[in-house]
């Protein structure tokens, strides 16, 4: 009868003990001692019960969720590579540098006639190319990527698709982005081609998602040249789809464009496989941000003005 004395830890421990080797489920050496010093019914009823426990506690819980691991990602959209423009270039192309993911896409427009034929845009953007290459003395076409009116997506930037190529596009924030250029001009009152819209929707959702990065939301940028709307090495908070504007002072992407970002950006975000941004709450708090950011760069002028009136008061106060 010791066995009765034996602390509860001690049974719960051997207890846990399951038969290997034959397939069978036995019963614990413990249970068997005390089976035998109970009554013959009440024995039987106290052996069908630890069986049925034994073999519950064999079987995988029903009840636990499986844990989910969305990974919002969007699949590639087809891309027709640089060749098709590229074909036949004199300049020696330079080895392509590398960043260590995209978690932004900065869209754009080529400031170029919009009335083109779809089967002309190769043409068009040998001559973006050739511009950027002689005039401006760069190493390739600033874009990583090219969309034309009829939603075709070209290869802008030679290095590969799928790779995170450091572009030319945004000055400061060229690093750990991806230009997308839409071929035509898009101020205010051009209409933005749906196929356009959505090719660069499908093109933005597939490159972000390969960060894992939200369309819809704000990331951190650091700005590497004064040029741009950020002193360099300032962290600038940025939307994850943005405008060429948002980095540098320019009217690019046009005012029309600009205008069809947030759609673009849920567009991006359902594709991955995100919920959609019930009433524009990411929006809204974008609004709120650069709001923020507008009355506290007022407030540090004001302060700044009456700083240097008082230093002009005080210099006139000690000549005299």
């Amino acid at each position: 009868m010791r066995v009765l004395g034996r602390p509860r830890g001690g049974r719960r421990r051997h207890a846990s003990r399951i038969s290997r080797g034959t397939g069978r489920t036995g019963l614990p050496g413990t249970v068997g001692v005390l089976l035998g010093c109970l009554p013959g019914i009440a024995a039987a009823v106290a052996l069908v019960l630890c069986a049925y426990g034994v073999e519950r506690a064999v079987e995988p819980s029903a009840a636990a969720p499986a844990r989910r691991t969305d990974a919002y990602t969007a699949p590639r959209p087809p891309i027709v590579p640089r060749a098709a423009w590229a074909r036949g270039a004199d300049r020696k192309q330079p080895p392509p540098r590398y960043d260590d993911k995209v978690i932004a896409v900065f869209v754009h427009h080529t400031d170029s006639p919009n009335d083109y034929d779809c089967a002309e845009a190769p043409t068009h953007i040998r001559s973006l190319y050739e511009g950027q290459t002689t005039a401006r003395d760069w190493d390739d076409i600033g874009y990583n990527f090219v969309v034309d009116r009829c939603g075709t997506i070209y290869e802008g930037r030679a290095g590969g698709t799928d790779r995170p190529v450091t572009g030319a596009h945004t000055q400061g924030f060229n690093h750990r982005s991806t230009g997308i250029a839409a071929l035509g001009t898009f101020t205010a009152g051009v209409p933005v081609p749906p196929a356009m819209e959505r090719a660069i929707a499908e093109l933005a959702a597939w490159k972000l998602g390969l960060s894992g990065t939200d369309p819809r939301s704000d990331v951190r940028l650091v700005s590497s040249n004064g040029g741009s709307r950020y002193a360099a090495g300032t962290t600038a908070m940025l939307p994850a789809l943005a405008g060429h504007s948002d980095g540098f002072m320019t009217s690019c992407p046009g005012a029309a464009l600009q205008a069809r970002l947030p759609r673009i950006r849920e567009r991006a975000a359902e594709l991955q496989g995100r919920r959609p941004d019930a009433g524009g709450r990411q929006e809204k708090q974008r609004e709120a941000q650069e709001k923020e950011q507008e009355e506290n760069s007022r407030i540090a002028g004001a302060r700044g003005e009456r700083t240097r009136g008082a230093q002009g008061r005080n210099r006139s106060q000690s000549r005299g």
